[in-house]
């Protein structure tokens, strides 16, 4: 067993990578463990097959040179957050499609199989919205909500900036902009096309007086996936079926992003296997973000009963390469 710990994955670990490369002979393995990942739910243990990938970037409009009275110049120079408040509505049409041309290229239809295992799974959306605060839900029109959380990509502004509550024409606007990309897409050209339509909707008007760039983020990783026969799922839902009896254990999809499963598959070719015992519901990444405290000791044995079975038995894996499987630990997903 070898332990790789670091400590940036919330700022998208950028010494990974380097490190990684640098060290690929001493980090061989056959098999990745990573205690990040998440369940889908607190009631019935799952194992992720599956987690999306991450493109982001920031749009900003800049106007004058600095901010100006709302009085004495109001009416006559380009407002930034005017401008970026109609190229950020263009990102969508009304029903909540994704409206850049380019950004689901390269991504299959969604199989009949598919849809009827998703259908399958026990999911009541009107008990997921109530715990939301929400009455409605919203996105891609012709996919349910369970098949657009696991298989559809996501294109979400995560923040705008610029002004405050006074009395300015605020010389630069910035918006925030995040990507969950499914398999098939490449987040480079899923940038370049939103760089594309933002830079047209600029020339066709959206921004009179204002000039309008896109500053990408450095972080852009594809979406990864571990085939469900992997014999590494196989014993992970058996240490789960251990911990708790009687419970099927669902396989799901993780809606976040963790960066270094593509790096762990590029340079090491090796896969990754979530093996987490947070849940969806623990608010993270918001306020009293928190753990069930029972999960630790649920935990404990799931993870004692994994390397038993990964070591002997009819779910062993079988040496490639590697002399024993690496772990990683992280935060909660990206």
């Amino acid at each position: 067993m070898k332990f790789l710990i670091e400590g940036e994955e919330e700022i998208g670990s950028p010494h990974l990578a380097d490190y990684v490369s640098a060290h690929a002979a001493e980090l061989a393995a056959d098999l990745v463990i990573s205690a990040d990942g998440a369940m889908w739910r607190p009631g019935e243990p799952s194992l992720s097959l599956k987690s999306k990938g991450l493109a982001s970037l920031d749009i900003v409009a800049q106007g004058a040179a600095t901010d100006l009275h709302s009085g004495r110049y109001g009416g006559t120079v380009g407002n930034p957050l005017h401008a970026l408040s109609r190229i950020l509505a263009s990102l969508h049409t009304p029903d909540g499609r994704v409206a850049v041309a380019g950004f689901y290229d390269g991504i299959p239809e969604l199989a009949p199989g598919r849809r009827a295992e998703i259908a399958a799974v026990p999911f009541d959306e009107a008990g997921y919205l109530t715990g939301l605060g929400l009455t409605q839900a919203h996105g891609e029109p012709g996919y349910t909500t369970l098949e657009r959380l696991w298989e559809r990509p996501t294109l979400e502004i995560n923040g705008v900036q610029g002004g405050g509550k006074y009395t300015v024409i605020p010389h630069v606007a910035v918006a925030h902009v995040s990507c969950r990309l499914v398999p098939g897409q490449d987040p480079r050209h899923v940038l370049d096309a939103i760089a594309a339509h933002v830079a047209a909707r600029a020339a066709a008007g959206a921004a009179p007086g204002v000039r309008v760039t896109v500053r990408r983020d450095e972080a852009a990783v594809p979406a990864y996936t571990i085939p469900a026969g992997h014999p590494a799922i196989r014993a992970a839902a058996a240490a789960l079926e251990t911990v708790y009896p009687g419970q099927p254990v669902l396989l799901a999809c993780i809606a976040g992003t963790l960066p270094a499963t593509d790096l762990f598959e590029r340079v090491l070719g090796a896969k990754t296997l979530f093996f987490s015992f947070s849940t969806a519901d623990e608010n993270l990444h918001a306020p009293n973000e928190f753990l069930r405290t029972r999960r630790l000791g649920e935990g404990m044995r799931a993870w004692a009963q994994l390397w038993r079975l990964l070591a002997a038995g009819p779910h062993r894996l079988a040496a490639s390469g590697g002399a024993a499987a690496a772990t990683t630990e992280g935060a909660h997903d990206d």
